[in-house]
Order: structure tokens, then sequence, then C-alpha cells
């Protein structure tokens, strides 16, 4: 079967990028730094958000599916000999693209075309990362002309949410509801909104086992996407669900405990 790479990021605002932008000086703290930011953009939307290429990476959680195993986890992991001297941030971008450039998986995301996806372009484009084989279109290899990483339209990144909406966004769906509705776990533990919060408290471990739980949620709803179109079949179905879980309870971690206690029996199977 062809390699599966489902994948979600968690960010912070990039303190060192708006001191710069700002002309603000380098002893203001952080935390004063980013509240200054949120509120000129309040100021001009409404909203806290800040721009997309102002979303600092601190983690990409990815499952990836390939032959007869699963693997959860979250990048950056052990840098190798070619990374050293990157800052994690760029270590962890360039890991992902790497992965890209190895295997030409599937794409998987929830919201991936609208987020996470534009933030690892700019940033991406920020720390010098290599990329060849995600930005290629068919000028080097033809089968990419018409499937592509980069077209709304195609398959080979699927933006679930997007495309179970109809490319409609007032019709999107909150992965943590459409997962529970499903049956499986949902949200665990915080929320996007809590990141930067946990993240100034040095709370990495538990955003990445976050994201981690993130990735898997998106897994099982695209899982049953999968059988929804035919796909798979039913007996598939319930062989990825199995193999799920037996990799989740081998992995061991109070977060993947947790999952696996709030995945409820399977109705659809």
């Amino acid at each position: 079967m062809a390699a599966t790479l489902v994948f979600d990021l968690e960010t912070v605002p990039d303190v060192a990028g708006l001191r710069r932008l700002n002309r603000l000086p380098q002893e203001m703290p952080d935390e004063e730094v980013a509240q200054f930011a949120f509120a000129q953009r309040r100021e001009k939307t409404g909203s806290d958000f800040l721009p997309l290429h102002l979303h600092r990476v601190i983690a990409i959680g990815y499952l990836f599916r390939d032959g007869d195993s699963v693997r959860v986890g979250c990048l950056p992991e052990p840098a190798d000999p070619h990374e050293s001297g990157q800052p994690d941030e760029a270590r962890q971008i360039q890991q992902f693209f790497r992965l890209v450039e190895r295997y030409t998986p599937q794409l998987v995301s929830w919201n991936g075309s609208g987020f996470d996806l534009q933030v690892l372009h700019y940033r991406g484009l920020i720390h010098g990362v290599q990329a060849a084989r995600y930005w290629e279109q068919g000028e080097t290899d033809r089968e990419f002309r018409f499937d592509n990483y980069l077209s709304r339209y195609h398959a080979r990144h699927l933006d679930l949410m997007d495309l179970l909406a109809l490319y409609n966004g007032r019709a999107n769906a909150p992965l943590d509801q459409l997962a529970q509705l499903c049956g499986f776990p949902g949200k665990l533990g915080m929320d996007g909104s809590q990141v930067w919060p946990a993240f100034r408290e040095g709370r990495l471990a538990e955003i990445r086992a976050y994201c981690e739980t993130d990735v898997a949620n998106t897994w099982l709803v695209f899982c049953r996407f999968q059988r929804m179109r035919g796909v798979w079949s039913l007996e598939r179905y319930r062989e990825e669900m199995a193999l799920l879980r037996r990799t989740l309870a081998a992995q061991g971690g109070t977060h993947w405990k947790e999952f696996l206690d709030e995945w409820r029996e399977d109705p659809a199977a």
C-alpha cells in the first residue's frame, strides 16, 4: 500500500520575529511582546489570531502508515549529522519535508490547506528548508502535473475538513466534535487556545502529547472516510482500527492510555 502521512502543527507567537518587525527592545519579556502583537491584531481584525507567517512551529504531530505498520509521534525527532546547528523549528520542518521527499506519501490533514501547510511554507522559507518533492508540479515528474501536493482539489494532499465541507468554509466541522460523534476520543487534555500558556509554563511534553492525539483522531476519521467512499472494505477498516489500538497500547504513555480508555466500541464496525 502507498504510504500515508497524517500531520498537525502546534504553534506559538514568533516573539523574536515580532520584536524585529516592531522594533521592540530585546529585554522586553516574551509575554509582553505577544500581548503587544495580540492587541495590534485585535485593533485591526477583532481577533487575537496572528498572521500565519508569525506562527512559530513548536511541534509537528505525525501518523505514518506504511506497509504493515503505523507510527505515531512528534517532530522534531533526534537530530542527524546533517541537521547540526539548526534551530528546532527548522529541524522539525526539514524532517517533515524529508519524509515527503523519501516516501512521496499521501498527506492527510484537518484544515491543513487553511493553516498547517501555509505555516510550513512561510516558516520553511524563513529557515531555508528544502522541499523539492513537495513543490513538484510536473516540471520533472509528469505524474505530478495532475496530482500534486499544492492543488486544493488533488488527492496527494487530502484536507479532510475542506473536502467533507465541499470547500465551503461555512460548513466546516470541528475535528473534536466529529471524532466524538464517530465514537472516537476527540481532543484530550487541552485545545489550541491553551498551547501558548502551556508553552510559557514549559509544558512542551504535554503539548506534544496533545498534538499526537490530534493526528490519531484525524487518522481515525480518515479511516471512516475511506470506508464511506468504498475504498476500504469493512474487513480492512476493522484491521486498521485494531492495528492502531495495538500500536498505541504498545507505545505506552498516559495520553495513549487515556485515549484508548475514551475510544468506545465502534458502532460502524
